[in-house]
């Protein structure tokens, strides 16, 4: 597999904070990649480094075949870069930002630049301090997608932006999918989930996962059990069973390792006097939610575990 972005066991630490810890990841040459977590799990860490903003405590990270910590001057030509706080020349008019922003772009498409400065309403003699925070943004892609980079890196672009002004910004960003790789971070999980081909998920400078947003549909269960009496407290669940719910008879988890057949016969056994088991597929905030509280609930174990050691 050609990899746009690779990264092994790539580490960043602040002080005794620990922003990444061995994350090892690879975005496929034509994907459209979602980098997903809570605030502060080092998703903007990550991007950093990868842009060489940021220099790596440990590992390596390689951007189109580049080292990243080497990145520079024309290394960019082919790299598309918006971030959530990424500052603009306020002084500038739209017009005389894409004027300046051209001549370090080889490939710039004047064309493409033109459509997209129609297709975004921009009004190209206004300065860039007078413009809507959407509007700005939509500045920032026009300047970034003109010259049709190889990757378009994304970092919470759609933050805080009006739904309408967020459909525009997606739509060109389908327009350029499969001549460039996406890779993106963003809390809008609907906007993601109809985006994305492959996703990955962060907690707290891990990476828990990272495959195709398919295989990552087709494993994640809600699953509903209904018995005929109240169910008894169980603490025998397998490990691939999260967020378990238990309300008089009815019980109710997420099978994280869903396999058809061979699950739904598992799980089966586990409960022989079920009325009904019912299977439902997840959307991607469901399944975000399901490994956050499941995170969240190790993460207090633990701490309560250690505790009552020290005592």
């Amino acid at each position: 597999m050609n990899a746009a972005i690779r990264t092994e066991n790539l580490e960043k630490h602040f002080g005794r904070t620990a922003a990444l810890d061995g994350v090892s990841l690879a975005v496929p040459e034509g994907a459209i990649y979602a980098l997903v977590g809570r605030n502060g799990a080092g998703k903007t860490t990550l991007m950093k480094l990868l842009m060489n903003i940021l220099r790596p405590s440990r590992g390596t990270a390689q951007v189109l075949n580049a080292d990243a910590t080497r990145l520079a001057g024309k290394g960019f030509c082919g790299i598309g870069y918006v971030s959530e706080n990424q500052q603009l020349p306020d002084w500038m008019t739209v017009g005389a930002l894409l004027d300046f922003c051209r001549p370090f772009y080889p490939t710039w498409d004047r064309a493409l630049a033109g459509e997209l400065v129609a297709q975004f309403d921009l009004p190209l003699d206004r300065r860039l301090r007078q413009l809507s925070r959407g509007m700005r943004m939509k500045a920032a892609f026009v300047s970034a997608l003109a010259y049709r980079p190889r990757l378009i890196v994304l970092d919470e672009p759609f933050s805080g932006l009006d739904p309408l002004v967020r459909d525009e910004l997606v739509d060109s960003l389908l327009e350029l999918a499969g001549e460039s790789t996406i890779f993106i971070s963003s809390h809008d999980l609907a906007e993601i989930e109809s985006l994305a081909s492959h996703v990955g998920y962060l907690e707290e400078g891990h990476l828990l996962f990272s495959e195709e947003m398919s295989t990552l549909s087709e494993r994640f269960r809600d699953v509903t059990v209904t018995l005929p009496e109240a169910a008894a407290a169980r603490a025998d669940f397998p490990a691939a069973c999260i967020d378990v719910q238990i309300a008089g008879p009815v019980v109710r988890f997420v099978h994280t390792q869903y396999e058809g057949a061979a699950t739904e016969r598992q799980v089966a056994e586990a409960f022989p006097s079920a009325l009904s088991i019912v299977y439902d597929p997840m959307p991607l905030r469901a399944i975000f939610l399901a490994v956050a509280k499941s995170q969240r609930d190790r993460a207090r174990l633990a701490q309560t575990n250690a505790r009552t050691v020290n005592v």
